[in-house]
C-alpha cells in the first residue's frame, strides 16, 4: 500500500515518519533516468571527448579493427586510453533506443583513445562497464602488437591475448614497491675473454645502442655475463629484457642477477608462474617499479620502461616459437623492439642460428666472440664413432656403446660424472635394417615398425597398431632389423648393466633435473633436459647422432649442431680432462663444426646454401595448411604478390589418433596438404597482407573449412 496517505503498515500502526521519507525518496529517484550497469538507458554522455574507440577481444581476422562506443559521464573518470573494458557487441541498426544501440553480448575489450566525435554515422552503443581504471595498454605496447600482428598475419586481439596477462584484482589492489636508484657501472668480469665484450658494455652503461650477435664461450658463465649486460643497461638509467627458452636457464639469470644488483631490481615473467604473481610481477614493470625483466617467451612483451637492451638466449630453440596464433618468434618480436625502441640488442648462445648469421652478414648486428686461443682453452675434446667404425666394431653390435665411448666413460667415471644424450626418450624403439638402414616400415600404411614394450619379437606399427610378421626389408631383401633410436629408459638400462657399480640418473620430459652433483655418476638425458654437473662433465657420450641428422627438416643440421653443442658445453675444457664421444660420421658438416667448435662457421655456410636455394632466412615464406579442397580454394582466392612463388601443394602425414601433435601438423586422423609460398627480400609485409586480405574474407563468408597460415615457420620439412 502507498505510504502518501499514512496507512498503516500491515500491524496496524502507522509507519514512523523518517520510513515514509525515505519511500518517498527512493520512488522520486526511480522515477528519474538512472544509469544502469551495461545498459546506461538514458545516461548523459561525457562532456568532454564521448567516444570511446575500443579494441574488441574477438580475435577474428575480419574483425581486427577499432569500433566506436559512447562514453556515459559516470564512466567518464575511469574510462581512460589503456584500460580494460566490456562492451556489448553485435547488436543490429534495427536495435535502437533513444538513440543508443542496444543488445548484443558482452565481451571484453581495450579502450584505446577518447575521441570528440565518431566517423560512424549510425547511434553508438555505450560502453558497459570499465573493468578496471589501471591503464594496462599504453601506445608503445599497442604498436609493438600491431607490427608482430601485420608481420604474422594475425589479428591484433590474438597478439593482446599474449602481450597482456590476465587480470588479478588482489596483484591489482597491492601497491608496486617504489623504484629503486640506478645501480653503479659493473666491472667487465668475465666478459674480458671477448675482444669486443668490454666496449660492449661501456656501450650500454653509457646509453648506447649496441647489437650484437654473441658466440658464448662453453661453461656455466654465460648467465653472469647476461646479468653484466642487464646491470649496465640500468646503470644508464634504462630498462632491460632478456628472454630464455626454458624456465632452469630463467632460474640461473635470475640467481645472477640476484648475486649482483640484490633484491628488488628486476622481475620474473615466466607462464608457469601463479595468476596473481604473474600480474604483479608485470604491474610492476608497467608502472615503472622494476627495470628489468627476465622470463621465458611470455616476457617477450614485457611493457619495461625506457628500453635500453633486450636479449634473447639460444634463439633456436624451439620453446621461442609461440605455439598460439599468430605463432610469433621471440627473437623476431625483439628484433622489432630494438628497432621500434632504438635500443640495444643481444643475441647469444653456444650455438648460431642461420638467422643469427645473416644479422651479421648484413651488417645488421656486429659479432661478439672470442679468439680461437681462448674457444680451444674452453672447449673440450671432441672425438668421433663413424659408421666404418662401428662396423668393424664387435662389442658395439653386442651392446649400446662403441668401444670408444665405453673407454671414455670409464675412464670419465674416476673423475666425476658423465652425460649421455639420447635422440628420445623411452623404451620401445623404431627399427630399420641393419643391412642398408632403410627404417622398417608397415606394409598396411607405411607406419614405423617399432618392436614391442613386453621384449616380444613380435613387431607393432606406431601408426595403424598392426603387428607385422615375416619382415624383409625391400630395398636389399635383409631379415635382420636394429634398433633405429634407443629410448633414454632403455640405455639407462643397459648402461646400468655395463657399469653395475654406478649410479645411472635419467633426464627428460617427465622429470627434467635442473642439477647433478659432481660425483661419479651416469646422466643419460634428452637434448634439450640435460642438468648442469656441479664442477662440469668429465666426458659426454652423443649417441646416435645420424638419427637427429636425417631428420626430413630443413633445420636438421643447425638444430643437430646445437644441441650437441648445448651438451658438450657442459662439459670440462680439454685442459682439464673433458672428452665428448659423438657417434655420427666426422665428414659431415655439423659433425666438423662440432670437432672444430666453430656454430659460426656452420651457421655462414648454411646461410650461403639457403641463399642459393631462396629459402629462409634469405627469402620469407608462408605456410598454407588444410584439407585439400579448402587449400586449393584458398590460393585461387589468395592475391599474392606477382614475385611470389607457390610450391606444392603437397600432402601433409596423418597424426595418429591418440598420439600428440607437432606443430603445424593436421589434427589427428586428417587428411590435409600444405601449400608453401615464398617471396624475395623485401616482400614479406605485402605478402602477410595478402594471406591475411584472403583469410578474413574467408572468416566474413562463413567458410567452415579449417585454413591455417603460418609465416615462416621453423618446421617447413
Amino acid at each position: 500500500m502507498s505510504s502518501e496517505n499514512g496507512q498503516a503498515d500491515g500491524r496496524g500502526e502507522p509507519a514512523p515518519p523518517e520510513q515514509l521519507a525515505l519511500i518517498r525518496e527512493s520512488v522520486r529517484k526511480a522515477k528519474e533516468p538512472r544509469a544502469k550497469p551495461r545498459t546506461w538507458r538514458g545516461a548523459k554522455l561525457a562532456p568532454h571527448l564521448p567516444v570511446a574507440r575500443v579494441l574488441v577481444d574477438k580475435g577474428v581476422l575480419h574483425l581486427d579493427r577499432y569500433f566506436d562506443y559512447a562514453v556515459p559521464e559516470e564512466l567518464d573518470a575511469d574510462a581512460q586510453p589503456g584500460v580494460r573494458v566490456r562492451v556489448r557487441f553485435g547488436a543490429g541498426r534495427h536495435r535502437v533506443r533513444e538513440g543508443r544501440r542496444e543488445g548484443g553480448g558482452l565481451i571484453d575489450g581495450f579502450l584505446v583513445e577518447r575521441l570528440a566525435e565518431s566517423d560512424y554515422s549510425g547511434p553508438l552503443a555505450a560502453l558497459a562497464q570499465v573493468v578496471s581504471p589501471e591503464p594496462v595498454l599504453d601506445a608503445e605496447l599497442l604498436g609493438l602488437a600491431r607490427a608482430v600482428a601485420d608481420r604474422y598475419a594475425g589479428s591484433l586481439a590474438d597478439v593482446l591475448q599474449l602481450a597482456v596477462p590476465p587480470r588479478n584484482a588482489r596483484a591489482e589492489r597491492r601497491p608496486s614497491p617504489e623504484p629503486l636508484p640506478p645501480p653503479p657501472a659493473p666491472s667487465a668480469g668475465s666478459w674480458a675473454r671477448y675482444e669486443q665484450g668490454p666496449a660492449f658494455l661501456e656501450a650500454l652503461a653509457a646509453g648506447g645502442a649496441p647489437r650484437a650477435v654473441w658466440q658464448a664461450l662453453p661453461g656455466p658463465q654465460w648467465s653472469e655475463e647476461l646479468a653484466r649486460a642487464v646491470a649496465a643497461t640500468l646503470a644508464s638509467g634504462r630498462g632491460a629484457l632478456v628472454v630464455l627458452p626454458d624456465y632452469r636457464a630463467v632460474a640461473r639469470v635470475d640467481a645472477a642477477l640476484t648475486a649482483l644488483l640484490g633484491e628488488g631490481r628486476h622481475a620474473v615473467l615466466t607462464a608457469d608462474a601463479g595468476p596473481e604473481k604473474r600480474y604483479a610481477q608485470w604491474l610492476a614493470v608497467r608502472r615503472g617499479a622494476v627495470r628489468a625483466v627476465v622470463g621465458t617467451r611470455a616476457a617477450m612483451f614485457a611493457p619495461v620502461r625506457d628500453l635500453g637492451l633486450v636479449a634473447v638466449w639460444d634463439d633456436g630453440d624451439d620453446s621461442h616459437s609461440e605455439q598460439h596464433a599468430p605463432q610469433p618468434h621471440a627473437r623476431e618480436v625483439l628484433l622489432l623492439r630494438a628497432a621500434q625502441d632504438k635500443c640495444g640488442f643481444l643475441l647469444g648462445g653456444w650455438s648460431c642460428t642461420v638467422e643469427a648469421a645473416q644479422l651479421v652478414e648484413t651488417g645488421w648486428a656486429r659479432p661478439l666472440t672470442a679468439g680461437r686461443d681462448r674457444v680451444r682453452a674452453a672447449a673440450p675434446l671432441v672425438r668421433t664413432v663413424s659408421d666404418a667404425d662401428l662396423a668393424r666394431d664387435e662389442a658395439a653390435r653386442a651392446a649400446r656403446l662403441p668401444t670408444l665411448a665405453w673407454q671414455v666413460a670409464r675412464e670419465g667415471l674416476k673423475h666425476g660424472p658423465v652425460l649421455v644424450q639420447v635422440p628420445r626418450r623411452g623404451y620401445v624403439p623404431r627399427l630399420a635394417c641393419a643391412t642398408c638402414r632403410a627404417p622398417a616400415r608397415c606394409r598396411h600404411c607405411s607406419g614405423p615398425l617399432q618392436a614391442q614394450a613386453s621384449g616380444s619379437a613380435d613387431l607393432r606399427c606406431g601408426w595403424c597398431g598392426r603387428e607385422e610378421g615375416g619382415w624383409h626389408c625391400p630395398g636389399c631383401g635383409g631379415f635382420r632389423l636394429r634398433a633405429q633410436v634407443v629410448g633414454a629408459r632403455r640405455t639407462a638400462e643397459e648402461l646400468g648393466r655395463a657399469f653395475p657399480a654406478v649410479p645411472v640418473r635419467t633426464s627428460g620430459r617427465e622429470h627434467v633435473l635442473d642439477t647433478v652433483p659432481g660425483t661419479p655418476a651416469l646422466v643419460v638425458s634428452t637434448p634439450g633436459a640435460e642438468p648442469v654437473a656441479e664442477g662440469g662433465y668429465a666426458a659426454a657420450l652423443l649417441l646416435d647422432g645420424w638419427a637427429m641428422l636425417n631428420r626430413p627438416d630443413l633445420r636438421a643440421g643447425e638444430d643437430a649442431l646445437r644441441r650437441w653443442i648445448g651438451a658438450a658445453a657442459l662439459v670440462r675444457p680439454q685442459p682439464a680432462g673433458g672428452t665428448v664421444v659423438v657417434v655420427a660420421e666426422p665428414n659431415l658438416r655439423p659433425v666438423q663444426a662440432l670437432v672444430r667448435w666453430d656454430p659460426v662457421g656452420h651457421a655462414v655456410r648454411e646461410l650461403a646454401d639457403r641463399a642459393e636455394l631462396r629459402f629462409p632466412p634469405v627469402s620469407r615464406m608462408a605456410a598454407v595448411s588444410g584439407p585439400p579442397q579448402a587449400v586449393a580454394g584458398f590460393l585461387r582466392a589468395v592475391e599474392l604478390p606477382q614475385e611470389a612463388e607457390v610450391l606444392g601443394p603437397v600432402p601433409l602425414p596423418v597424426t595418429p589418433v591418440g598420439m600428440p601433435r607437432r606443430p603445424g601438423a593436421p589434427p589427428p586422423g586428417e587428411h590435409w596438404e600444405r601449400a608453401l609460398v615464398r617471396v624475395p627480400p623485401g616482400r614479406g609485409a605485402a605478402l602477410a597482407a595478402a594471406l591475411k586480405t584472403a583469410q578474413a574474407a574467408r572468416m566474413a563468408r562463413g567458410n567452415d573449412d579449417p585454413v591455417w597460415v603460418r609465416i615462416d615457420p621453423p618446421d617447413i620439412g
